[in-house]
């Protein structure tokens, strides 16, 4: 199993919820990167941003309301200041740890965008929440002016946003003309700047892209062996929480596919994965998904635990 290129998506506990948590979850993530460097292995990292974007999204909404000059900040411009921060935090960590095992590798982050079709059906239905909670009453003038809200678990109201699925990396040769150059590249954070094109010209769309989807499609258009997505649970299971709960270790395509017929997998957690790991290993001949926990990554690739998803 030496010598994979892998695509490893990772989880928000490999990041944390606020700037000092990350800092202390990315030496740990750094760690784990670099054992599957020391295995032979060569990587793209990508991540999730939830908390780091609605952080961010949240600081310029409240700018914007004391001070007007300011005006509002766009959702795709909150997405890149948190794919750059966010990568520099991972890239400085995880040279840092290859600079005390000796080895002699380079760490890039692309801030990447990720083409959608604006036509997508799921603009015509917004289902992420995002920002902060509002008033019934902040709630009311937003719907007035045309913007989804919800009422999120009787916490207040959010807007919530579309979330298409993605058509393309648009910095992929990039990407990979640093990953053949050698380098760790860390890229499509939050899966990606969301953006359609108008004639040519990459335009922001408000919408989020989901982590995993966005990590199939890079993985599988970019020629990967091995998909991994870094979760909460080490295993993908069936019968979740019942007596009768099994932990699956192996799963050909077809038989993920009956899991998902049979709604084994919750819609908000490990349902998207599978998908995400079904897409890419139909994408291509010898193509493993792997599911599993990020201090098992390593001895998910060597085949001792984690669940794999193949043809």
């Amino acid at each position: 199993m030496m010598g994979k290129k892998i695509v490893i998506a990772l989880g928000g506990n490999a990041l944390g919820n606020n700037v000092e948590e990350q800092r202390k979850a990315v030496a740990h993530t750094a760690g784990v990167i670099v054992d599957l460097i020391e295995e032979g292995h060569d990587l793209i990292v990508t991540h999730g941003n939830g908390p780091q974007v609605g952080m961010i999204q949240n600081a310029m909404d409240m700018l914007a309301r004391s001070n007007h000059q300011y005006g509002e900040v766009p959702l795709a411009s909150c997405g890149a200041m948190s794919q750059g921060y966010i990568g520099i935090d991972l890239q400085n960590a995880i040279k840092y740890e290859l600079k005390k095992r000796g080895i002699d590798k380079k760490v890039s982050t692309i801030i990447s965008q990720t083409l959608v079709d604006e036509n997508d059906d799921a603009f015509k239905n917004p289902t992420k929440p995002i920002g902060r909670f509002l008033t019934k009453e902040e709630a009311d003038e937003l719907e007035a002016q045309g913007v989804a809200v919800v009422e999120d678990a009787g916490r207040g109201y959010r807007e919530v946003v579309a979330s298409p699925m993605p058509k393309r990396i648009c910095e992929l040769g990039t990407i990979k003309t640093l990953f053949e150059a050698g380098h760790i590249v860390i890229t499509c954070g939050g899966g990606g700047i969301p953006v359609v094109d108008r004639d040519g010209a990459l335009v922001g769309a408000r919408a989020v892209i989901d982590k995993d989807n966005a990590s199939s499609l890079l993985a599988s258009t970019f020629g990967a062996d091995y998909l991994v997505i870094l979760t909460a649970v080490e295993k993908v299971a069936i019968n979740w929480g019942k007596e009768n709960q099994e932990w699956l270790a192996d799963l050909t395509v077809d038989q993920a596919k009956e899991y998902i017929a049979e709604e084994q997998f919750a819609k908000g957690s490990m349902l998207p994965k599978v998908e995400a790991a079904i897409r890419f290993a139909e994408s291509g001949e010898g193509r493993n998904a792997l599911i599993t926990l990020l201090e098992k990554a390593k001895e998910g690739i060597n085949g001792e635990t984690g669940t794999v998803i193949h043809r």
